[in-house]
């Protein structure tokens, strides 16, 4: 009975060590001499800049390569809690399984990849913003006005039909799992399953998320902000009602940095 219940209660502790061990991570890394290479846009600078240069299509791989690691770990932090109660909730259906813990595992590997190539293709694009402006005299002396355009994207997402659809899906994660786990193929079944909460949580949150690249992919205070806004939405009973608010305080924002920005 004692090791039953060992095995029983050993994941989820685990996961929220690993949160934490996330979290403290990136905040001794932003107060240690290499806090620099935090931001989004650390292999443009010092050894990582040669590095880049130096190896066969390494500005484009190596970059690749090395955001997504980075990304893995503010993923973790950030979006890894708000993915807790699906896990606690799979693991109680699925308590009497020898294999619980693995297939534990390869949910929160499913949730995790999609994550991981929503900020491959966020920095993509982030590099492609960065060309523009490159070549555009305006944006160059201007930049607070894609920070304004996104301030206003995510303010405006948070009031469409597709962000509360995949809210819904998040806050529901015993239908979630009743709908997507079927316990044939369990391996293949559970991987799944993580990936399909993760498409619903980026479909949730790839506007808020994209506020990283505004106030800097770098800064833990922000991070924990963010993310404490998005568990907020996904998980408290009063978190749909958050929407609205978040929605036209960024929108607001937006305005506001107009406003000061152009006005005589």
């Amino acid at each position: 009975m004692a090791s039953s219940l060992d095995r029983r209660s050993f994941f989820l502790p685990l996961v929220i060590g690993h949160i934490l061990l996330a979290w403290l991570t990136l905040v001794g890394w932003e107060r240690s001499p290499y806090g620099r290479y935090l931001g989004h846009q650390w292999t443009q600078i010092g050894i990582a800049e040669s590095i880049c240069h130096a190896l066969p299509a390494g500005r484009i791989v190596l970059p690749a390569l090395l955001y997504v690691s980075g990304w893995v770990l503010m993923a973790v932090a950030m979006m890894l809690p708000t993915v807790v109660p699906l896990l606690s909730i799979f693991g109680r259906l699925t308590a009497e399984r020898p294999d619980r813990s693995t297939l534990q595992t390869l949910i929160v590997v499913g949730y995790l990849v999609v994550w991981c190539a929503f900020g491959l293709a966020a920095h993509l694009a982030d590099a492609v913003v960065h060309a523009i402006v490159l070549n555009s005299a305006w944006l160059t002396f201007n930049g607070w006005f894609i920070g304004a355009c996104i301030l206003a994207l995510a303010g405006a997402f948070q009031f469409t039909a597709l962000k509360y659809h995949c809210l819904d899906r998040c806050r529901t994660p015993f239908s979630f799992v009743n709908q997507h786990w079927r316990g044939q193929s369990a391996s293949r079944h559970a991987f799944l399953l993580g990936m399909h909460h993760g498409i619903f949580c980026v479909g949730c949150c790839w506007a808020i998320m994209l506020l990283m690249f505004v106030v800097g992919t770098g800064s833990i205070g922000w991070m924990l902000v963010i993310s404490a806004l998005m568990a907020s939405e996904k998980n408290m009973p009063w978190g749909k009602k958050l929407s609205a608010p978040l929605g036209a305080a960024l929108l607001a924002c937006a305005a506001g940095v107009v406003i000061v920005e152009v006005w005589p």
